[in-house]
């Protein structure tokens, strides 16, 4: 088995790509090690001292570092044990998993733009930041102000401010005349 890694815009995370399905659908994001239970590959990660945080896609795991630990220190252990994972047999995620668009629900008088948003979400962006480890997922929608979560690569990335403003934002605001500013939410 051979692991490729990536570099991601977010320097305190790299993507590693195992070569086969890491899940069959949608994303799992785990950023405290308290989040692992559901997943025996995310626990087996936040073994390794110095992981801060681990995200799934379909077919790659993205890895955050704590700002203390050099990855020259703990790539090496890190791919000994995606590799052991994934040599053992073992699901990446527990039975009971299930999986999910990753959008918050949405009730109310805006449901056609709340669906407009997550369709350009769901077919611009988020393809555009699974490439750099991580996703974005819409989160709500009042008076014009779009709330995304950002998760794996593109949570703490120094990039993701502009990312919003200039990208996303004006990608919405072109589209749907609704929206008028984008912002993260923790």
């Amino acid at each position: 088995m051979f692991i490729q890694t990536e570099s991601t815009p977010n320097p305190a995370t790299l993507k590693f790509l195992p070569g086969q399905a890491v899940l069959e659908v949608g994303t799992a994001d785990f950023p405290t090690p308290d989040a692992a239970g559901g997943s025996p590959l995310a626990t087996r990660l936040f073994a390794i001292d110095g992981v801060a945080g681990v995200f799934f896609g379909t077919d790659f795991v993205t890895i955050t570092k704590a700002d203390t630990v050099d990855w020259d220190h703990i790539k090496p252990a890190l791919l000994g044990a995606i590799m052991e994972h994934f040599q053992s047999g073992q699901s990446v995620m527990a039975a009971d998993h299930q999986a999910t668009s990753g959008h918050a629900a949405h009730d109310g008088e805006d449901g056609e733009i709340v669906n407009q948003i997550k369709e350009l979400l769901d077919s611009r962006v988020r393809p555009a930041v699974a490439q750099d480890g991580g996703d974005i997922t819409f989160h709500g929608f009042d008076r014009g102000v779009v709330y995304l979560h950002m998760q794996g690569a593109c949570a703490g990335c120094p990039s993701s401010t502009l990312t919003l403003k200039m990208g996303i934002e004006n990608l919405l605001r072109h589209y749907i005349p609704e929206v008028t500013e984008v912002r993260p939410v923790a």
